[in-house]
């Protein structure tokens, strides 16, 4: 296939989507523009129309799987009947962003974050931090509902995001051994364990108390 030229219809998602595939063969840290213009049928000087350097493209892959994992939330908590409910499912969500799109969570999560460039401005560290949102509204709700502790909200989302994470990332590389169906029954099973021991004993998790600002602060350099 001859290389077509920067003028493709859609060559930014084109390239997106040649990376995300390559994170998925060889990792976030070793692809080259090169090689991702070669898989998406275009000369190797395209990319540059639309990113500056592979961090730069690196850094479009996590806003998009960011802005994935913060609409698939909040789509999956609608359902819920109770505030408690909403929080369970929002943390399903995460766990099933994870298993369907693997590759954008290593790039999320996994690397340091990189300078913004061509564009992407540090305007778009609210991308992160909305997903994070997502779930300590749900806490917050909880707690207003009565069904977890009132108080200081950060360490109890910061707790529940650990659980889902980490089930996230035992699940895409492999070690849980279940489908994806049954991996989020699972995640379901164990979100409701946790908030249980919550709404009956805080004390471990409160001794932790990271600022609001910190917290947040986290999330957003993640990008």
């Amino acid at each position: 296939m001859s290389a077509r030229t920067y003028h493709h219809p859609d060559l930014r998602n084109t390239l997106l989507e040649a990376a995300v595939a390559l994170i998925g063969e060889v990792g976030p840290r070793a692809f080259t523009l090169r090689e991702v213009a070669r898989r998406a049928g275009v000369s190797h000087n395209a990319p540059y129309r639309h990113f500056d350097s592979r961090d730069d493209l690196l850094t479009a892959v996590a806003l998009e799987g960011f802005d994935r994992l913060t609409r698939l939330m909040q789509k999956n908590l609608a359902p819920g009947k109770t505030p408690i409910d909403q929080l369970e499912l929002c943390g399903c969500g995460y766990v099933d962003f994870a298993i369907g799109w693997p590759n954008h969570l290593q790039v999320m999560f996994d690397l340091a974050p990189a300078p913004h460039t061509h564009g992407q401005s540090q305007s778009h560290g609210h991308v992160g931090e909305n997903a994070f949102l997502v779930l300590l509204n749900c806490i917050k709700a909880a707690q207003s509902s009565g069904d977890l502790p009132a108080g200081d909200p950060m360490p109890l989302a910061l707790t529940a995001w650990s659980l889902v994470h980490g089930i996230a990332k035992l699940a895409i590389g492999g070690n849980l051994q279940l489908d994806r169906k049954a991996t989020i029954a699972f995640t379901h099973k164990a979100a409701q364990t946790l908030f249980g021991g919550m709404a009956k004993k805080t004390s471990t998790v409160a001794e932790f108390r990271p600022t609001p600002s910190a917290a947040r602060a986290k999330v957003k350099n993640r990008l």
